[in-house]
Order: C-alpha cells, then structure tokens, then sequence
C-alpha cells in the first residue's frame, strides 16, 4: 500500500480522539479500524493476522504487514497500549507501533522497562498536521527497525542505567517540543 491509502489499527477509548483519527485518516484515503479498548485491538489484528497467513501462506516481515501500523492509546481501562504493544510486538516483531499518550516521559520510561523494543511516540494534544506527519514518515519507522534489529545496540539498551535513562527522557521530550513548535510555525 502506498503512503497514502495505509491499513491502520487503532485503540483508543477516547471516541472524541477516535473520531479526529477516523476524519483526518480517511481524507487521506487511509482504511481505518478502530476499537475503544485494548482487547478488541489483540482480538482484531490476530483475526487479521490469522486472515493474512492464509492469503499469504506465510507473514513475511520483511515485505508486508497484517497492518502499516498500529497507533495506541497508552492508558486505556483494562488493557492497556504498553500491554497491547507487547503481545503484537510478540506475535509480529516488526510491526509499525505508534504510541499516543498525553504522559511522554512515564510513556518513554514505560517503553524501555516493558517492551524492550524502540517503538514511536506521539504526545497528546496533537494537531492533524503532527498526525499525519508522524503517519505518513516511513523513514523513522526505519530508522527504528534498524535500531531493533542490531543486537548490540539492544544489548546496551537494556543496559542503561538511571542516569541514561534520564538522559534519553529529556532527549524525547525535547524532540516532541521541537516538532510542536516546527509544526506551530
């Protein structure tokens, strides 16, 4: 699928938000599937997954995915989007992750301590432009499955101590305030 009619998975119990997804993804020609909470959206992508492998024969992560991406809420009842990333993240290594939480640093230190996997994080309140830029930009997908697949980048990743872990939080929420002041301008 090209960059502009993508299959996208979303969880998010908001329906305000999951509406503003739904408008701003289908007027870029985007199939959008939306659930309100986390055990709809595992339930959803194994069914797709499972419907995938059939069609396929296999799941080649090199070439295609059940979905372009996944966007998740962070805190969501019951389920949340850190324990969703984790058994998609299980079941499909490289499937496209986008994390969306208005709590960038615990969602940060959340990412490092529990999915052991660099996924894409977007802060919340977010404007359509940010959406779509962060959507549509297949470079820091990846530039991220790179990073996931170098084995002594995630030995060290999962090595680091307080202080880097800091380091990397301000790193983060520095790059969020830089791109909502490029997208402001």
């Amino acid at each position: 699928m090209g960059v502009n009619n993508m299959k996208i998975l979303i969880a998010e119990d908001d329906t305000d938000i999951a509406l503003f997804y739904r408008v701003a993804l289908q007027n870029r020609n985007h199939h959008v599937v939306i659930t309100d909470n986390g055990v709809d959206c595992l339930t959803i992508y194994r069914e797709e997954l499972k419907n995938f492998i059939s069609r396929m024969g296999c799941l080649d992560n090199n070439k295609q995915h059940v979905f372009d991406m996944v966007i998740l809420d962070y805190r969501m009842p019951g389920t949340d989007g850190i324990e969703v990333a984790k058994e998609i993240i299980r079941i499909n290594p490289k499937q496209r992750i986008i994390i969306a939480s208005a709590y960038p640093t615990e969602t940060l230190s959340s990412c490092m301590k529990e999915l052991w996997h660099l996924v894409e994080l977007v802060q919340k309140p977010f404007d359509v432009g940010t959406l779509i830029d962060t959507i549509e930009n297949k470079q820091s997908h990846s530039e991220l499955q790179g990073l996931n697949q170098d084995a002594s980048i995630r030995q060290e990743f999962n090595l680091l101590n307080h202080e880097q872990v800091n380091d990397l939080r301000y790193h983060a929420e520095f790059c969020v305030v830089q791109k909502r002041i490029e997208g402001n301008e």
